[in-house]
């Protein structure tokens, strides 16, 4: 069931968000346009009146609550003066950012049935020209006006009984909307679309998995590319200047076991460079071949311009799940630089073409292989930051191993297809930290210590801050230079999101999702 409910007469409408402006959204940063602020996915932002001298004056103003109990990972963009945030399962929500205040809602039934592995999260829309678009956990694109919440298309993605489902950000590109899937536990066969923004037809698919005969299918044995899982559900970022997508795709299946599966099974746990008017495929990276770890490779990718071996490059920066930090040219591919920026136990380093140099005996076995990092990876789909002032690169880090087990796998629709799991190693504990890294080399630089891992992404600013959360319901704010903590927030509830800021009423502010509400601060007058 799919329906809008408009709560106020008078809104503050956002203007059309047009191509341009997202394009030239640096010039802008009193608005948050995209799922990372803007397309080089840096999630860093020019604003600078909340600063590392009056931070400790941050407020909140207040608080919207919604009414569901799935995990509330949400990354809201905000176009002048109004909020949408997509709430778990599909439905989206329009706020006033001056109060709070409720403008319209359109609510969205998940339909019987569905398969999914994690929750019915939702990690935002995107928006472009009058409408803002939502995937759905039943894998549905659609189209909303962006006025109203009316539903003005409706598209279907993916078979919800399956396994497909949407829980990624949309990304508007031009005059598309990229969307990708989630379903790799399923057994699913990856791909990643392109729809059409103002007709809801599709434009292109690449699919993450080549049918045989096509480039890459000989790295997948016998018929195991079927199945072959490596789907995109965490959103990319864009160059407009290479008119290029950039996309991380997930692990191959079954996850833990890849007997039937021998060989590099491409794409899976590769960056994508995508052609966006066409989907065709410019080149990849891949960073875990024939992974066993269930290490996807989904992680948000940062594209910045800086100076690597002596020369200023146009790069790829991508903190892995599976513990290794890279740089890559983004023009080529090619990869630069990479070491370990967290605890690992399966790689002795990467060679010279960036491939890892595999350690003997880190499989998976019948009764456990200590290995780490463990199944959720050095990170993981929350988002790092990259900011050109201090030039640093974030990451929210773990440091956590596990006995990976194998198991039989046999594929049946529907089913989860893992071939194994994961068994914790008793006593250990989950050590969290975030880490600035040199984005020229991975060098750690400085780390500031959690109480655990945190599921939640960073956020830097022009005013030396980074924002950053806790699973204990800290939000706070470091020095984003040395890291040292200037101001903390207890939220009351584990906070497993991306914080954005952008101008209110000329104010800034900084919103985060914690529990099952979105938290909004300012300065205090």
């Amino acid at each position: 069931m799919r329906h809008f409910l408009l709560l106020a007469a008078v809104l503050p409408l956002a203007a059309q968000i047009s191509y341009d402006r997202i394009r030239q959204s640096d010039a802008d940063p009193g608005n948050w346009l995209t799922y990372s602020g803007n397309y080089n996915a840096q999630r860093y932002s020019k604003l600078n009146q909340i600063n590392s001298t009056n931070v400790k004056r941050l407020r909140p103003v207040w608080v919207y609550q919604i009414k569901a109990t799935d995990p509330f990972e949400v990354s809201p963009l905000v176009a002048d003066g109004v909020m949408y945030v997509a709430e778990p399962g599909g439905s989206v929500t329009a706020l006033d950012t001056l109060t709070g205040r409720p403008l319209w809602k359109y609510r969205h039934t998940v339909a019987k049935g569905v398969r999914g592995c994690c929750a019915q999260v939702n990690r935002g829309v995107a928006i472009l020209g009058d409408m803002v678009y939502v995937g759905t956990f039943d894998a549905h694109l659609i189209a909303l006006d962006i006025k109203s919440g009316i539903v003005r298309w409706d598209a279907e993605v993916g078979e919800p009984k399956l396994g497909h489902s949407i829980t990624a950000a949309p990304l508007a590109v031009k005059d598309k909307i990229v969307v990708g899937m989630a379903g790799g536990e399923y057994g699913v066969r990856g791909f990643l679309d392109a729809y059409d923004a103002k007709t809801g037809k599709r434009a292109w698919r690449f699919w993450t998995v080549p049918a045989k005969g096509e480039p890459g299918s000989e790295t997948w044995s016998g018929d195991s590319a079927k199945n072959g899982s490596a789907t995109t559900w965490v959103t990319g970022a864009y160059d407009p200047e290479q008119n290029l997508v950039y996309w991380g795709t997930g692990n191959p299946g079954p996850d833990w076991n890849g007997d039937s599966r021998a060989g590099d099974n491409l794409y899976s746990d590769c960056l994508v460079a995508l052609d966006a008017d066409t989907g065709k495929l410019k080149w990849y990276f891949q960073f875990t071949p024939h992974d066993v770890h269930d290490w996807d490779s989904t992680e948000v990718p940062i594209l910045a311009d800086t100076v690597v071996r002596g020369v200023k490059r146009k790069v790829v920066l991508f903190g892995n799940r599976n513990a290794f930090y890279y740089v890559l040219d983004r023009e080529s591919g090619k990869f630069l630089a990479g070491k370990p920026y967290a605890k690992q136990t399966w790689a002795r380093g990467l060679d010279d073409s960036g491939r890892p140099i595999m350690l003997p005996n880190t499989a998976p076995t019948s009764e456990g292989n200590k290995t780490y990092p463990d199944v959720g990876g050095g990170t993981n789909w929350f988002s790092p930051s990259y900011n050109p002032q201090t030039n640093l690169f974030y990451v929210s880090a773990h440091d956590a191993g596990g006995f990976f087990l194998k198991g039989e796998a046999e594929y049946k629709p529907g089913a989860q297809f893992n071939g194994g799991g994961l068994r914790p190693i008793p006593g250990e504990d989950h050590i969290g930290a975030i880490r600035a890294l040199d984005p020229a080399t991975g060098d750690l630089k400085w780390e500031f210590k959690l109480h655990s891992g945190s599921a939640a992404g960073v956020l830097s600013t022009a005013g030396n801050l980074l924002f950053g959360s806790s699973d204990e319901g800290d939000f706070y704010a470091l020095d984003a230079a040395a890291g040292r903590p200037l101001w903390h927030f207890q939220a009351g509830a584990g906070i497993n999101a991306n914080p954005v800021t952008y101008l209110s009423g000329g104010k800034q502010q900084v919103a985060v999702a914690a529990g099952n509400s979105i938290f909004v601060f300012a300065l205090d007058e």
